[in-house]
């Protein structure tokens, strides 16, 4: 904005009473333009914080927040959406996973908005902000402010800078200390336990691919104000907080209003990780004990079931030192999806045993029930996994003493 203003060079002559004044004025000048660059809201100009329920999508999953500018008399619905990103960015997939993906703050009306939400079957609601026409204004020369091409972007972080914290900074830096806002107080959770209560139920493979990814940070107990990166945690903080105006302290929400409500849908899961993992252990331990009777050595499974966890390994590692998450490291699940095993895995077979494969298995066995202190991770469902790797890892050393140094004592291979 100030490359738009030419300042003359001061006069430095002037004594430091009149350089004063001459700086005053100027800066109630500059004030005054900058505040009427946006334009002036109405007395009929109301502010709303508008929560959307969650969708089915994991993007949506989590719920959504916008704040809501509308100024009949001067003709204004502005619908501030701290949510967007282009899927045109360059090298987007790379930066998605990295998380240095830039997130935008789109405007538009809220009417347009609402319908996609609705169309989604998404609940929306409306929270009245009790605000001053001052703070009013105030706020609206924020998110304008915000919205210019220079300052819309941002580093977007799932749990500490996203849509929905946003409305609580947007709101602070317009009623400063006259706001008392003491953040989601209800509850205590920590985040991954704050995800599982929304994901857990309507999408456990989202919530067990999330749960997957992320490390030892996302289990500290949220604060109440970090609570708020939920949307919902938010409206609740909203409904909560206080405002005082002219010495006066009231609620901040001043009126509720149901736009929409949801219709009840039936999303449960068929086969959830919790059923896929443990009917899976069924099944490797009946095959284990077949080959087992049968005096069978032959390592297909193996190569598929370690191979898969060593991917997992990598993976996790990636996000680990690779990413800028912020609450991907110290992810303990490296313990049993140890990355070694992709390749070392594919060195046996039942034509030949390699002298340090025992030792591997040993110090496998060891991370193994090292991984058991981290079975809450998961809601328990890493039980039938440990289990099922175990099991293998078991078969396995077994079968070493029947692998002859040259060549194999059935005709499997």
């Amino acid at each position: 904005m100030n490359h738009l203003i030419k300042i003359k060079r001061p006069v430095f002559n002037l004594n430091p009473i009149l350089r004063g004044l001459s700086l005053l004025t100027f800066l109630l000048w500059f004030s005054t333009a900058a505040f009427a660059q946006f334009g002036n809201l109405s007395p009929e100009a109301k502010v709303s914080l508008i929560t959307v329920g969650p969708g089915t999508e994991l993007y949506s999953g989590f719920g959504h927040s916008v704040l809501w500018v509308s100024d009949p008399q001067q003709g204004l619905d502005r619908a501030y959406n701290y949510g967007t990103f282009s899927f045109e960015t360059g090298n987007f997939y790379i930066k998605f996973l990295r998380g240095t993906l830039p997130y935008s703050l789109s405007v538009g009306p809220l009417g347009q908005q609402a319908a996609y939400w609705q169309a989604e079957n998404r609940s929306i609601k409306e929270e009245v902000l009790n605000l001053s026409s001052d703070q009013k204004q105030r706020l609206y020369n924020f998110l304008e402010n915000n919205y210019l091409p220079e300052n819309r972007l941002y580093q977007y972080k799932f749990f500490f800078d996203n849509c929905s914290t946003r409305m609580a900074d947007a709101l602070r830096a317009a009623c400063g200390d006259s706001l008392q806002f003491p953040g989601y107080t209800h509850e205590k959770r920590s985040f991954r336990q704050w995800i599982d209560k929304y994901a857990y139920k309507q999408n456990p493979w989202a919530d067990f691919g999330m749960d997957l990814a992320i490390g030892a940070p996302s289990d500290e107990l949220a604060t109440p104000e970090q609570a708020t990166f939920l949307p919902d945690n938010l409206s609740t903080a909203f409904q909560d907080s206080k405002i005082t105006i002219n010495g006066k302290t009231m609620p901040l929400v001043a009126a509720t209003h149901v736009l929409y409500e949801a219709q009840p849908v039936n999303n449960a899961e068929l086969i959830t990780p919790m059923i896929f993992f443990w009917g899976l252990a069924v099944l490797v331990l009946l095959y284990t004990y077949w080959q087992s009777k049968t005096n069978k050595v032959n390592f297909l499974l193996d190569k598929i079931l370690f191979g898969f966890a060593g991917v997992i390994g990598w993976f996790i590692l990636l996000l680990w030192f690779g990413t800028n998450h912020g609450v991907t490291a110290f992810n303990y699940d490296i313990l049993w999806a140890f990355p070694l095993w992709m390749p070392l895995i594919f060195f046996i077979s039942p034509t030949k045993k390699p002298s340090w494969f025992q030792i591997l298995l040993i110090f496998y066995g060891f991370l193994l029930l090292c991984a058991t202190g981290n079975l809450m991770k998961h809601n328990l469902v890493v039980i039938p996994i440990l289990l099922i790797l175990i099991i293998r890892v078991y078969y396995m050393n077994n079968s070493l003493s029947k692998i002859p140094q040259n060549g194999p004592i059935t005709n499997e291979s």
